[in-house]
């Protein structure tokens, strides 16, 4: 399993990469759960970031406009971005979830078909009236992407192991995987669930509370110390694994 740690900004990244972070993840926390940067920013943080590491980034909780969101993924692939996340906000039926999906991978895949689309939907998505995140897995195979994600959209320290059961959290991660897509968890996620997470099979998971000064995400600043501590629990994890 991949750890994924989502800084703000250069400084942010590079403590990331020094604590061991799989994936570099620019986002803007302050523009909401899955909050755009710049592309200024994202193409600087791929500049300094080690090759063999892949960096993603988000465009936004997004509304049901998908031209913008076509842009934006865009926008995000020219920046230098591997993977291209897109939150499903705004949208509430499965037609208008899958409109938006397929011209996001549309328009990315045509600069670069190698690149990565990350689908991403809600826990709370009753919260906020979105799509029904457990339809995410279907939406993400039939789009054309490459990741199912689900996130919490209100980042109230209401937590994905809040919402979901173990049995829905596997679910999801076992409908993705029959589909042949990718699986990224994230939701204020606490180091004390990793193992379970790796446990329960999924392919990504994405943290940035936990690894922030205080665990807070707003003011808090990623540490390499964080970052450290949290990837050696995935790594022990995996030991202890191979050796059983």
């Amino acid at each position: 399993m991949k750890l994924l740690i989502s800084p703000r900004d250069e400084q942010e990244a590079l403590e990331a990469i020094v604590g061991g972070a799989d994936i570099i993840d620019v986002k803007n926390p302050l523009e909401g759960s899955l909050g755009a940067n710049f592309p200024w920013v994202i193409r600087r943080i791929r500049d300094i970031t080690p090759r063999e590491l892949e960096v993603s980034a988000t465009i936004g909780d997004f509304p049901n406009k998908p031209g913008t969101a076509a842009l934006a993924a865009l926008g995000a692939a020219v920046s230098g971005a591997d993977y291209v996340k897109v939150g499903l906000y705004g949208v509430n039926t499965y037609p208008e979830a899958l409109y938006l999906a397929k011209q996001v991978v549309r328009s990315v895949k045509t600069y670069n078909s190698s690149l990565k689309i990350v689908i991403a939907g809600y826990a709370d998505a009753y919260r906020i009236n979105a799509i029904d995140p457990f339809k995410i897995p279907q939406i993400t195979s039939e789009a054309g992407a490459d990741v199912a994600m689900v996130d919490t959209a209100i980042k109230d320290g209401t937590g994905l192991f809040d919402l979901w059961s173990l049995e829905e959290i596997e679910g999801f991660i076992q409908d993705a995987h029959n589909r042949k897509v990718l699986v990224a968890l994230a939701g204020a996620i606490k180091k004390e669930s990793l193992p379970l997470i790796q446990d329960l099979g999924a392919d990504v998971v994405g943290i940035r509370g936990a690894a922030c000064e205080k665990s807070d995400r707003i003011h808090g600043r990623i540490t390499r110390e964080r970052v450290q501590e949290l990837a050696n629990i995935l790594h022990a994890t995996a030991q202890t694994k191979i050796h059983v």
